[in-house]
């Protein structure tokens, strides 16, 4: 299946709005963990499957004017309002690239490289690690964040929120994507290569703001998918998109994000190759 017709999430410019709001919720813990992994000034940097770019500006600011950041995406909209952006910015170390991660092959490049929430939508993550190593000169970092959907929960109890969960999941599943992946991901970056790994588990949970919303977003912006693959009536959809945003709008409520695994490992110095 083409890359482009695989992916769940609507993209376009509705994407990126929603990729703005995840980007804002998401920082205050992306941004630590790329502290802790020793990102720096001066570092050029590649942002792999970058959306709208939002983590990328944000990492062209952190490496400064003597750093360079390549964001690479296959969403060619969401690439020219990140250009925008960077411009309006006056970012002048940053460019964007319209690229499928699973047609990417680049050797010894960078000095730090960060991905978030790609390798649950690809058919082949540990080729995608693989490749990954490759990219990075020796001593270089690579930061991984994904989800585990098994881990999203909302309280109280609501149907809407629980068909949103099935759904997201199951329509993973049939574009060959793993919501679950989370868990998965140790292995998989040893087995790719990756010596000494270092591992943290994030959930951020929301009782308002955007944070609350996103749950919400996500089902609105994958409600094309759902109906293309028939695993929900139309009618069925409106329903579980209204309960949920009442849901979401009760000030007693809650929901968090889908548990999320944040993993930071160096290619040795001595260059070595992955297996």
């Amino acid at each position: 299946m083409n890359p482009t017709t695989r992916y769940i999430i609507r993209g376009g410019v509705e994407g990126k709005k929603r990729l703005e709001v995840l980007s804002r919720v998401m920082w205050p813990t992306s941004s630590g963990l790329l502290a802790r992994a020793g990102m720096q000034p001066g570092m050029t940097v590649l942002d792999l499957g970058c959306g709208g770019g939002d983590v990328t500006l944000q990492l062209a600011s952190l490496v400064g004017a003597q750093g360079r950041v390549v964001g690479v995406d296959m969403d060619g909209t969401k690439l020219e309002l990140a250009a925008k952006a960077a411009a309006e910015q006056g970012l002048n170390n940053v460019e964007f690239r319209r690229l499928s991660v699973e047609d990417w092959l680049e050797e010894s490049e960078y000095d730090g490289l960060y991905c978030r929430f790609l390798l649950t939508h690809l058919p082949d993550p540990a080729a995608a690690l693989r490749q990954m190593f490759r990219a990075l000169r020796p001593g270089g970092v690579a930061v991984i964040e994904d989800i585990d959907f098994t881990g999203h929960f909302a309280h109280p109890p609501c149907a809407g929120f629980d068909a949103y969960v099935r759904l997201y999941r199951e329509v993973a599943k049939r574009r060959g994507a793993d919501a679950d992946i989370g868990p998965r991901l140790y292995q998989l970056v040893l087995d790719a290569g990756w010596p000494e790994v270092h591992l943290e588990v994030t959930q951020p949970v929301f009782t308002s703001g955007e944070g609350k919303q996103l749950a919400l977003l996500t089902l609105v912006n994958i409600a094309d998918t759902l109906l293309d693959e028939q695993l929900i009536s139309p009618s069925e959809l409106q329903t579980a998109i209204d309960d949920l945003t009442r849901f979401t709008e009760d000030p007693r409520t809650l929901v968090s994000l889908p548990r999320v695994f944040q993993l930071w490992a160096r290619r040795p110095d001595g260059g070595q190759t992955p297996v």
